[in-house]
């Protein structure tokens, strides 16, 4: 039996989608709706090799998700609401509330939005497109999916930081995580490619994009990752800083007279390869100034390894070994030279890179004789989103009918 499953990845001004058929993995459609909020948004859509697109007045999220649903119907994707089974809603931040996926109800929704104290940009627009679908689609199943719920198996020797206790305590102050839909889905896929149990394996995956993080994963278990208490801490990103001596901050809002906002957009918008290069926040951008001989470009992505190297270092220190490094995200799936500076050296690891095998974006690019796998797998959020509709929602009012085994 088939069912169809949205995921749903709600912004400020956005409304990513896809309607996946599952078990099967099938994506029947996907798209994202922008601008919404002014007259002239943009309505993405796209089904196989089809494309279709419309600029027009989006009100707001209920307006955006109306004319979703409408047009799924108008372009007999689906003949009515009713073929829709189920939808899965990615939330940023669970905090310590959630350790897994959970099906949506009043008390999940409340907790959802108790925790935009420590994600105000994204819980809010989270909770906003979760409250429009109940309203549209009442009956349902929906599942809340968290980015954080993946690095709840942190010990806390991993997730606290070395302040007063009492910040963990009353504020909640500790390493989250985030990526982890990312991380969990392309660890599992590597455990099926390779035909090895992930409980036997300690994987380092790296998921580099505009924001990168990376996890230590043993056993199938997050047990240390890059980004913090928020997503800005970690290696170095498109425009974030990732980890710097925190004295530096007053340092500079005293020099430059600088508020406490200013400087959050300092570390979160101007920094990382943006700040350095001078150039661009995208990976390509900077390798063709690297190329055409600017030397803060090349520096840019010098740093930008050499970050990224240490903490895979500091990784395998604290998993005893590793058996697989991963990269996902538009950097690590597509970047050639990105892969090959990382792995530079890593030969006393028994890890090495065949040169042929990276240049083709292969799907396993470690030479013969490596004895460490090196992987590049692209990252699938909403096809995790999916299985976890399927494993958590489904399982409860279709019990008989769900294999969770495939899903």
């Amino acid at each position: 039996m088939s069912y169809n499953i949205m995921a749903i990845n709600a912004g400020s001004s956005s409304l990513k989608f896809q309607l996946l058929s599952l078990p099967q993995g099938e994506v029947r459609c996907q798209g994202i709706i922008e601008r919404i909020g002014k007259a002239d948004a943009s309505f993405t859509l796209k089904v196989i090799a089809e494309k279709w697109q419309e600029t027009l007045p989006v009100n707001d999220h209920h307006h955006a998700v109306t004319l979703l649903l409408d047009k799924l119907i108008a372009l007999r994707i689906i003949n009515s609401l009713q073929d829709i089974d189920g939808v899965g809603h990615r939330v940023a931040h669970g905090g310590e509330f959630f350790k897994d996926s959970v099906n949506i109800t009043d008390d999940t929704l409340a907790k959802i939005e108790q925790l935009a104290e420590l994600a105000p940009l994204h819980n809010p627009v989270n909770v906003l497109g979760i409250k429009v679908f109940r309203q549209l689609l009442p009956t349902i199943p929906a599942v809340a999916v968290f980015d954080t719920a993946f690095h709840q198996t942190l010990e806390a020797s991993a997730f606290l930081y070395p302040l007063p206790f009492r910040y963990y305590q009353e504020l909640g102050v500790r390493r989250y995580g985030f990526h982890g839909t990312s991380h969990k889905f392309v660890s599992q896929t590597l455990a099926e490619k390779t035909g090895i149990p992930l409980s036997a394996l300690r994987v380092v995956s790296c998921h580099l994009g505009n924001g990168c993080s990376i996890c230590a994963i043993q056993g199938g278990k997050s047990v240390n990752t890059s980004m913090g208490f928020t997503p800005q801490s970690g290696v170095m990103m498109g425009t974030r800083s990732g980890d710097i001596d925190p004295s530096i901050l007053p340092w500079v809002a005293q020099r430059e007279n600088k508020t406490p906002q200013q400087l959050n957009l300092l570390i979160n918008n101007e920094s990382g390869l943006l700040g350095v290069s001078g150039v661009s926040n995208d990976y390509r951008d900077v390798e063709q100034a690297a190329d055409a001989g600017h030397q803060q470009a090349a520096l840019a992505l010098t740093l930008f390894a050499e970050r990224i190297r240490a903490t895979i270092g500091s990784y395998v220190l604290q998993m005893g070994g590793i058996d697989a490094l991963i990269f996902t995200g538009g950097i690590g799936e597509n970047a050639v030279r990105a892969r090959a500076t990382i792995c530079k050296n890593l030969g006393f690891l028994g890890l090495t890179v065949d040169d042929q095998k990276n240049a083709e974006n292969a799907t396993f690019i470690h030479s013969d004789s490596s004895v460490v796998k090196v992987a590049v797998i692209n990252t699938n959020e909403e096809m995790m989103i999916a299985q976890d509709v399927m494993r958590i929602g489904l399982s409860a009012s279709h019990p008989q009918n769900v294999c969770l085994s495939e899903a």
